[in-house]
C-alpha cells in the first residue's frame, strides 16, 4: 500500500493523496461523500496496468485540510470554493507526475464536474474522463430550490444528519426510510464526517443551476471519455454520458458493466488504462 503523501495547495491547505504504480499519472477525483479510500482499488488497479493511479482527499475530507472552511462568510465559500478545488487538483497533478507525465484526470459523479472545470482552467493533462456527471438536463427531475442555501442553513445549525438526509432524499432520490436505516451502521459516522463538503460538490456542478456549462465544456479540448454504468436504471443519469460527450469538442461515450452509479475496479481500470495510455 502506498504511504499517504501530502502536498500544499495554493491557499495553504494540506492535501493528502496516495499514488500506486510508476507510469504516467491518472488522478482520480471522487464525488460527494467520497474520500481517497473510496477509489483506492481503482488507483491500485491502474498502477498494476502500467500507470500511476492517484487517489486523494478533496479539501475538508479525510486527512486534507481546508483553509476556506475557516471563513465565517458563506458568500466567500460560494465565490471561492471552485477555484480553491481547482488549485488542489493542480497541486496533486504536479506532485504525482513529478517523475512522469500527467496522463489525465478521472472524476466520479460530481467529481467529474470538477475534472471538467479543472481541464477548462488549464490543468496540464493530456486526457480526461468521468463517470456519470449529474448535470441537470430537461430529462432530469428538478433540483430542489435554494439547494446551496439549504445546505448552508443545515451546516450553520450543526445538523450533519440533516445534510445527509436532505442530500440523499431530495437530490439522489433515496426513500427516507433507507437513509434512516443507515443510522447505527458502520457507515453512518464516516458519512456524517463528510457532510460539510457536500456544498463543494454542488458548487462544482454550478450551485443552484446545474445545467450543462456549455461555455466551460467548449474549453475542454483534450480527448474526453464520458462513461456510464449498465446498472444505472435512472435513464437521465445513465444517458448523461452521451449528453456530455456530445457537448464536448472531443468527447466519446461508452457504457461499462456495473451497478447503480458505480463500475467495479476490475471493469473500470482496464477501460481507463486503455484510454489514458494513448
Amino acid at each position: 500500500m502506498s504511504a499517504t503523501q501530502h502536498v500544499r495547495s495554493a491557499d495553504g491547505s494540506t492535501i493528502a493523496y496516495e499514488a500506486y504504480g510508476s507510469g504516467p499519472a491518472v488522478v482520480i477525483v471522487g464525488g460527494a461523500f467520497c474520500d481517497r479510500g473510496s477509489f483506492r482499488d481503482v488507483a491500485q488497479a491502474l498502477g498494476e496496468l502500467g500507470l500511476t493511479g492517484v487517489t486523494y482527499d478533496r479539501r475538508g475530507r479525510g486527512d486534507s485540510g481546508d483553509a476556506l472552511a475557516e471563513t465565517d462568510s458563506p458568500e466567500s465559500v460560494r465565490d471561492e470554493a471552485l477555484a480553491r478545488e481547482i488549485e488542489d487538483v493542480t497541486a496533486v497533478v504536479a506532485a504525482a507526475s513529478e517523475n512522469h507525465s500527467a496522463a489525465g484526470l478521472f472524476g466520479v459523479s460530481s467529481g467529474g464536474a470538477l475534472v471538467l472545470q479543472a481541464i477548462a482552467a488549464g490543468v496540464p493533462v493530456a486526457r480526461g474522463a468521468a463517470l456519470e456527471v449529474p448535470y441537470r438536463t430537461d430529462a432530469w427531475p428538478p433540483l430542489p430550490e435554494r439547494y446551496i442555501g439549504t445546505l448552508e442553513d443545515l451546516e450553520a445549525a450543526g445538523d450533519r444528519a440533516g445534510i445527509l438526509r436532505y442530500f440523499n432524499t431530495e437530490v439522489v432520490g433515496m426513500p427516507a426510510e433507507m437513509v434512516d436505516g443507515m443510522r447505527g451502521t458502520p457507515m453512518w459516522e464516516p458519512l456524517l464526517a463528510l457532510t460539510n463538503t457536500v456544498k463543494y460538490d454542488g458548487l462544482c456542478l454550478g450551485g443552484d443551476d446545474q445545467r450543462l456549462p456549455v461555455e466551460v465544456l467548449q474549453r475542454v479540448t483534450v480527448p474526453f471519455l464520458a462513461l456510464c454504468s449498465s446498472g444505472t436504471a435512472m435513464p437521465w443519469l445513465h444517458d448523461s454520458a452521451k449528453v456530455l460527450a456530445d457537448a464536448l469538442p472531443d468527447g466519446h461515450a461508452a457504457e461499462l458493466d456495473g451497478e447503480f452509479h458505480h463500475v467495479p475496479a476490475p471493469v473500470l481500470a482496464p477501460a481507463l488504462a486503455e484510454f489514458f495510455r494513448h
